[in-house]
């Protein structure tokens, strides 16, 4: 216990002093990488101000890639909340919150030429009047295009070991303007790879080693998504938007393992995961003019394909007839969201009312085989593997911000949600749901180039639907039972970020977070001996993170900064089945994260590395305790050049350090609280080094 307070005492007094992240990637060239000075704000007031000139030395490509450089500020994307909801993405364009959920803000500035950018501020969310945010947001000003323009990214990578080459990740996009029309199109690919393979040990609970595997894992996906968005300018002061959005997606998975017991009954399994679907993503809003203030109308309407197919089979080497089970899901997921915002202004006050209507549904057809003598699978019957679940939800929330003085900003946000949520098809009654929700937030700036926030928000979590149904997870040989009874957790949530700006030196800032949840999400007890997805009656999160930039022009090595994340995470919840009080399951608990980057002055060169550690805590089931992570350190380096042919190249190398993916599991006879360990799993199995190449240019 004094050993976990005294880590948790380094870990933050090191996170007061040390510098952060911004993630490194860059783009066009400088006129002069010789004289190109580091990205030093222009104080204005509340807020930092940057232009174009300085990230010169990055030689950015698009917006996104400004934003990246910013000192100090880490990005944080859209988080899925209920509907559309409070904003949570940091990132504003031309002071407007992005109204889809296919990506945000963060998607929108990949597609912006970097020339279109005519500045970033970074204000105190608390004097945006935009209920939702808390800390530093960037808000960043896109002037209108003076003729159409491009942009484009080929980012191959290849694995040396049990994995497919990853040929197609790329993003193409063309901006241009028709009457008072802007409008975007892009088709980007977002696919992952995934492999490693190896030894696993499998021991008695004795420590007598009992089986030994070679396994192979093998996972790919693709998603390539085809988007058109499209802004109208009037008539008058009126601005609207309409994003269209249409991706396929496929992803095998192939596991296949030798497995040699003790006992001389040698085995061989295959599992394969075949997910074949698509995604439809419309969103529109409006805003214009209407009495005193302005009122913006929005609409979204996303439907998921989701067909997945998982099938295993058992090979015996003594001859005997082989085993297989085949779990099958046909999925649709549907969300339909109609919002108005109205605000005003008066005098130093901001003020605004949102309602919302929100309708989400998961229809699912599963069914469930078993390999018969004859090789053909045969279906059972699985009832709880078939079902529809509906939520409709209705939402009011006013927003009220003012000044309270030059160094000091208020936000307050109240009001609520009403929902009901059901099993269409099943003989249980809708349960109804009245849940408050709001915010406080303070941002106040004590004395030059220092910041503080302060935000104190009631929040509604969210669920998967897929919880409520049964979801047989074959590759772990468990059974997760559906939960009719689930609600979405609640949580009351405070948090305090301070930020000290170090002129030439960069910037640091320091967060620090608790968070005491009710209902919290975990694996619980159902029925007489099964388990899945429930919800535990409270825990508590406390957290510190430090984020900063630390540049070295100042000490003579120009070009070079050093980006950096340190934190930890301190969670609590009383055990299901034992009554003990333990951590969340598989929460991260602490995590380190580099990134060194040197622009060589004189040249178009760039080089860096980047490494980075995560570790989380044990997932808790009822009948097995496990531990999954890949490290225990990740570490890349780059070069890059800014400069051919007007495009920018950067090589990769990715797991110098060979971290490899580790997986401790103790399975028992039973229910964990009363039955002896069955077996211990080891594994430690090989990742290898990853290639990446990057080319990225406009035209």
């Amino acid at each position: 216990m004094n050993m976990l307070r005294n880590r948790r005492a380094l870990l933050a007094g090191i996170a007061l002093l040390a510098p952060v992240q911004t993630a490194a990637q860059t783009a066009a060239a400088p006129a002069d990488p010789a004289i190109a000075p580091p990205p030093v704000p222009t104080p204005a007031g509340s807020k930092r101000i940057f232009t174009p000139a300085d990230f010169a030395r990055f030689a950015p490509k698009t917006a996104y890639d400004m934003l990246l450089q910013v000192p100090g500020f880490t990005i944080r994307g859209a988080s899925q909340e209920r509907g559309l909801g409070q904003a949570s993405e940091n990132v504003l364009i031309n002071s407007q919150r992005s109204a889809n959920k296919s990506g945000g803000a963060i998607d929108d500035l990949q597609k912006i030429n970097a020339a279109n950018v005519e500045r970033i501020e970074i204000v105190d969310a608390a004097s945006l009047g935009i209920a939702g945010l808390s800390g530093q947001v960037a808000n960043v000003f896109v002037k209108a295009a003076a003729k159409s323009s491009g942009q484009f990214e080929w980012k191959p990578d290849v694995r040396a070991h049990f994995a497919k080459p990853n040929l197609y990740r790329g993003l193409l996009s063309y901006a241009g303007k028709t009457g008072p029309v802007d409008y975007t199109l892009s088709l980007q690919n977002q696919p992952g790879r995934g492999g490693f393979g190896g030894l696993i040990e499998i021991f008695d609970a004795g420590g007598n080693i009992i089986e030994t595997r070679d396994e192979i894992f093998s996972a790919q996906f693709e998603h390539p998504k085809l988007t058109g968005k499209f802004a109208l300018d009037g008539p008058g002061s009126s601005l609207g938007n309409l994003t269209l959005v249409y991706g396929p997606y496929w992803g095998p998975v192939h596991i296949r393992d030798r497995r040699d017991l003790v006992n001389g009954d040698d085995r061989r399994r295959t599992t394969r995961d075949s997910l074949k679907g698509y995604t439809i993503d419309i969103s529109g809003d409006y805003a214009f003019a209407l009495g005193p203030g302005r009122l913006k109308l929005i609409g979204v309407r996303r439907f998921d394909h989701e067909p997945l197919v998982t099938t295993q089979v058992t090979s015996f080497d003594s001859g005997a007839p082989d085993q297989g089970i085949r779990f099958s899901r046909d999925s649709r997921i549907g969300e339909t969201i109609g919002r108005a915002e109205y605000g005003l202004k008066t005098g130093k006050n901001d003020w605004q009312l949102s309602l919302e209507r929100a309708f989400n549904s998961l229809d699912q057809r599963g069914a469930l085989s078993v390999l018969s003598a004859d090789g053909e699978f045969v279906e059972v019957d699985f009832p709880e593997g078939t079902g529809k679940v509906t939520e409709t939800r209705y939402e009011a929330i006013g927003t009220w911000s003012r000044p309270l003085s030059s160094k000091l900003d208020l936000q307050v946000a109240a009001g609520g949600e009403i929902s009901k949520l059901a099993r269409v098809d099943g003989d249980l009654p809708p349960r109804k749901f009245f849940r408050p929700k709001g915010s406080l937030t303070l941002g106040w700036r004590p004395s030059e180039g220092w910041d503080t926030s302060f935000k104190l928000r009631r929040r509604v979590g969210q669920i998967s639907f897929y919880d409520f149904l049964a979801q047989p997870r074959l590759s772990q040989d468990r059974e997760q039972a559906g939960n009719p009874d689930l609600v979405p957790p609640q949580s009351w949530e405070g948090e305090v970020e301070i930020g000290r700006e170090l002129g030439r030196w960069g910037k640091t800032r320091l967060k620090t977070y608790y968070h005491r949840v009710e209902d919290i999400i975990d694996v619980i007890p159902i029925g007489e001996d099964g388990q899945g997805i429930g919800n535990l009656a409270r825990a508590t999160r406390f957290g510190m993170e430090s984020t900063s930039t630390l540049l070295f022009d100042p000490i003579g090595w120009k070009g070079a900064k050093l980006d950096t994340t340190l934190g930890f995470q301190k969670t609590s919840v009383r055990d299901p089945l034992t009554g003990e009080r333990r951590a969340i399951s598989g929460t991260r608990d602490r995590w380190a994260e580099f990134s060194l980057r040197h622009d060589i002055p004189g040249s178009q060169i760039a080089w860096g590395a980047d490494a980075n550690h995560d570790h989380f805590a044990k997932h808790y089931f009822l009948t097995e305790v496990f531990r999954s992570w890949e490290g225990p350190w990740w570490l890349s380096a780059y070069v890059e050049h800014k400069a051919v042919r007007g495009m920018t190249v950067r090589a990769t190398v990715i797991n110098l350090l060979n971290a490899r993916h580790r997986f401790d599991r103790t399975v028992f006879d039973g229910r964990r609280d009363e039955n002896p360990v069955l077996f211990i799993q080891r594994n430690n199995q090989l990742i290898g080094p990853i290639f990446q190449l990057s080319v990225r240019g406009n035209f």
